[in-house]
């Protein structure tokens, strides 16, 4: 679909959407200047030059700024959603119409149309894919496995998609090197915990305008995000409580001060229900049946399924719209549970995600992985490896540099001390 005077291909909701599009997505560049610096370097140096690469990212402001940066850098960018409800339409506009990025992602999307998307892109024989969940990555080593031949690598931003990863090299067919950007320090410390605490609780509070002070909050997943999730609830004045698999996570949670216990039991007692664990039906049939009429569950892990919405429909009479990005399943016993965002990331589907000064380190670390494979281009073997720690240091400190903050270093007396056995006590 091209509107004249564009003459590349793209598929998006609304092309005069873009001067709205562009206006947020420079807003939000005044609060990423990491990436910027990294865009003012990748203008000179070009060091993805030639570089065929497909993004699958949520359409935001700030995965604009992205595109913008990879663009600079040299390479030839196609951009696909990966999640149906978390494009934002004006934005995949103005990459389209004011940066010449094609863009193939609508909010709303159904999934035959996203998977028609993935398989667009994969049409283009990328050398590197920017992965969210490991769709892409998946979809070629099934449909297309001749396209790995001129793979360099992928980056993949994400818990979920770093599961599948490794899924796929313990069975035998990830054959390129991945590069596991949610296991940055300067990732999963910031966006998981801070990024998803608050943008979770805001598409929350966008769908449903309901008082969270003094409900019962339930957090499925102590993870970074979880963690994040509960932090932010819990200063709303939520009473949060936590549902947890591993027993160290589990005591942690205990000893940040929230109530432990089984979906079993929490099901029982909750308001409000977050799943944040990447894993499948961690809220399912038996938990819905035992939770309170009128009961408020989302999703902010990567994918609908931790929900079985499936059979919360069939234990349903009837599906009533309520207000965006909110259904009620009412019952066949007359008590309803209310579902936000149809179960997908409700950061996303009912908000705007992360703020951008969070994706601001978290796109860094996609800019400069993308980088760190082409430098590294044949020395790098298949598997997934992690961002090597100077830099994550580098992202680290260019943000303090851009906050206007200053760290000490260490002493030579420091140095020698460290490096020396004999000195002690």
């Amino acid at each position: 679909m091209a509107k004249e005077g564009i003459s590349m291909e793209y598929d998006i909701t609304d092309i005069n959407l873009a001067p709205q599009g562009k206006q947020r997505i420079e807003w939000a560049d005044r609060e990423m200047p990491v990436l910027r610096l990294i865009r003012e370097r990748f203008t000179e140096e070009k060091p993805l030059e030639g570089v065929k690469l497909v993004a699958c990212a949520h359409i935001t402001t700030e995965t604009a700024n992205l595109a913008r940066t990879l663009q600079a850098g040299g390479a030839e960018a196609i951009l696909i959603a990966s999640n149906p409800l978390s494009t934002q339409d004006d934005v995949a506009a103005s990459l389209v119409a004011d940066w010449g990025i094609p863009v193939f992602a609508m909010k709303g999307e159904s999934t035959e149309t996203y998977m028609r998307h993935v398989r667009m892109a994969l049409e283009s024989n990328p050398n590197i894919i920017i992965d969210d969940g490991s769709d892409v990555v998946a979809t070629m080593l099934k449909e297309k496995p001749e396209l790995a031949k001129t793979i360099i690598g992928t980056t993949e931003e994400t818990t979920t998609g770093i599961v599948r990863l490794q899924a796929m090299v313990k069975a035998g067919v990830l054959n390129f090197p991945a590069m596991a950007v949610n296991d940055a320090q300067t990732k999963h410390f910031f966006d998981n915990r801070y990024g998803t605490g608050q943008s979770t609780l805001d598409g929350i509070i966008r769908a449903t305008n309901i008082l969270l002070a003094g409900k019962n909050f339930v957090v499925v997943g102590y993870g970074w995000c979880g963690k994040g999730v509960a932090m932010r609830a819990r200063g709303l004045g939520a009473n949060v409580i936590v549902s947890e698999i591993d027993p160290i996570k589990a005591i942690e949670a205990v000893m940040d001060g929230f109530r432990v216990m089984p979906m079993s039991e929490a099901s029982k007692v909750g308001d409000f229900f977050v799943t944040v664990t990447g894993n499948r039906h961690v809220i399912d049939k038996n938990h819905f049946e035992t939770m309170k009429d009128g009961a408020i569950v989302c999703n902010s892990g990567h994918f609908d399924l931790e929900l079985n919405l499936e059979a919360l429909r069939e234990m349903s009479s009837e599906v009533a719209n309520r207000r965006p990005f909110v259904e009620e399943y009412i019952g066949t016993n007359g008590k309803s549970v209310i579902v936000l965002g149809e179960g997908r990331l409700i950061n996303l589907a009912a908000a705007e995600g992360h703020p951008a000064s969070v994706m601001d380190m978290s796109f860094a670390n996609q800019a400069l992985s993308a980088e760190y494979l082409v430098k590294n281009q044949g020395k790098l073997g298949a598997g997934v490896h992690v961002l090597p720690s100077e830099v994550d240091q580098e992202i680290a400190s260019l943000k303090l540099r851009a906050l206007g903050i200053s760290i000490d270093t260490l002493t030579p007396e420091m140095l020698e001390y460290m490096s020396s056995w004999e000195s002690g006590t």
